[in-house]
């Protein structure tokens, strides 16, 4: 039986308040997040993390102190290990916290996998996360053959798992209103190429489609804004006030996360539910993210048991994204 060793890529977050300032600093250290020459791009992240520490710290103070996204990527391991059976180990893999691609490519180096399957937990590829987590991996060199999972937008278990828990939300509700809401981008990011607006917009309308629910009233937004471009919108904000304004309940999906973290359990759960409050929703109801959910963590199961070392970095053998969207590496004969 061959050895895979599975590495499951996410964010990352700060394990207690003292760690927030060195997790921004890594996080706009990214040349991935901000394009600048490497001493600019330091001292920039330098001046922007100890701005944005007072900020963000008072965030974390509503969870804790810490982020939650460590142990509930690990469980989300440990469910797809436990799916994958015998001959897989699954690793956790974190962009700019601990533990971080230098740890974690020491671990599976000494486990000796026949095999390495890349996985991030972002189901719709950007060049800001998946792309990122990527290019960090590789420098490692690792002999080991290497599958990547690019992106899975309309995977079945994903599109399966968000419809069964938005028709559970939706039941009984009079005059609903969903939002999907996503991680927002600068235009400029879209601009270049990169496929991730358009990749929400397929998930989404996977999700509608197998809701089948007549008329569905819905919307897709983006939170989670920050800096003075211009991002991709509407705004999650926006589109709460209007909902006050139409009268309607709503359903928020966070379509785009598939792990509770501060954007959803402080920026949805109690600031934005705040908004809907002050705004004159009639109800909000928010839609877990879905971590453990037996059908998405099958749905990944079937991504990895499929990833093959020498195919396409799509879900089928044709690009996935159209050319419009050069950023993609989701496309037939691997990456770009």
């Amino acid at each position: 039986m061959k050895k895979r060793a599975v590495i499951l890529f996410n964010l990352g977050g700060p394990d207690s308040l003292e760690a927030i300032q060195p997790f921004l600093f890594n996080l706009f250290s990214d040349p991935a997040i901000i394009s600048l020459p490497g001493p600019l791009r330091r001292l920039l992240a330098k001046r922007i993390s100890t701005k944005r520490a007072p900020i963000t710290r008072d965030i974390y103070t509503h969870i804790g102190g810490r982020s939650p996204l460590l142990e509930l990527t690990r469980a989300q391991a440990k469910a797809l290990e436990q799916t994958l059976g015998g001959g897989y180990r699954v690793f956790v893999c974190m962009r700019y916290w601990h533990p971080m691609s230098e740890v974690v490519a020491k671990e599976v180096a000494a486990w000796r996998p026949d095999e390495i399957v890349l996985l991030p937990l972002y189901p719709q590829f950007s060049t800001t996360t998946t792309e990122s987590s990527l290019v960090d991996w590789q420098r490692h060199n690792l002999d080991q053959p290497c599958a990547v999972i690019g992106c899975y937008p309309t995977q079945d278990g994903l599109v399966r798992a968000h419809a069964e828990r938005l028709a559970t939300a939706l039941d009984g509700l009079e005059r609903p209103r969903v939002l999907f809401s996503a991680h927002g981008l600068p235009e400029a990011v879209i601009a270049r190429g990169d496929p991730y607006q358009w990749q929400v917009e397929q998930t989404v309308a996977a999700v509608v489609e197998a809701i089948g629910v007549a008329g569905l009233d819905w919307v897709i937004c983006y939170q989670s804004r920050v800096g003075l471009q211009r991002w991709i919108g509407p705004t999650t904000e926006d589109e709460i006030r209007r909902a006050g304004n139409d009268g309607v309940s709503l359903v928020v999906v966070p379509v785009s996360f598939v792990s509770e973290h501060s954007e959803t359990v402080v920026e949805l759960d109690i600031k934005y539910r705040a908004l809907a409050e002050s705004s004159g929703v009639t109800a909000y109801i928010r839609v877990a993210a879905l971590g453990t959910d037996p059908v998405f963590i099958r749905g990944l199961a079937s991504l990895v048991r499929t990833a093959r070392v020498d195919a396409p970095r799509s879900r089928d053998a044709g690009r996935l994204c159209p050319e419009t969207w050069s950023r993609c590496i989701c496309r037939a004969g691997g990456a770009g």
